[in-house]
């Protein structure tokens, strides 16, 4: 399991011209799934995306949890993060996990996260996406599972 992590304002995810997702000061997270991921992978990424100290203090200095600020996650399903790009020119997506096995392991990500108190909205499984952010910052990073 892959996320990429990046610290945000604001963000937004559009679906034909209907917004449904949405969030302020927060993280903006693109979740990415591998075949052989599995709800230990989930709960082992969602608790350190909840717990990484990528926010400032007073001082500027990064200390504070996603937790600590009551900050919220907008979670975007994205199997890109898995297309390998080492030959040829055009990705090879094929350690993406299928579809039916990506949702199950992408809901538990979002809802181990909830169970931190973290507010999370998502993106829409599978569907062309417009994703608008706020990068705060910068600050982006990419957690894997173990």
């Amino acid at each position: 399991m892959k996320v990429v992590v990046q610290r945000s304002k604001k963000a937004a995810v559009t679906v034909n011209n209907e917004v449904v997702g949405k969030i302020e000061n927060g993280l903006m997270l693109l979740v990415g799934i591998t075949h052989n991921d599995t709800e230990e992978d989930a709960k082992y990424t969602a608790e350190k995306v909840a717990n990484l100290r990528i926010f400032e203090n007073d001082e500027g200095k990064m200390t504070h949890s996603l937790i600590d600020v009551e900050g919220q996650a907008l979670s975007v399903s994205q199997f890109t993060l898995y297309g390998d790009c080492s030959k040829g020119r055009r990705p090879n997506f094929m350690s993406a996990a299928k579809p039916d096995h990506a949702l199950e392991i992408y809901e538990a990500f979002n809802r181990y996260l909830e169970e931190q108190g973290i507010k999370v909205e998502t993106g829409r499984f599978g569907a062309m996406m417009d994703i608008t952010f706020t990068n705060d910052g910068p600050v982006t990073l990419i957690v894997e599972s173990k």
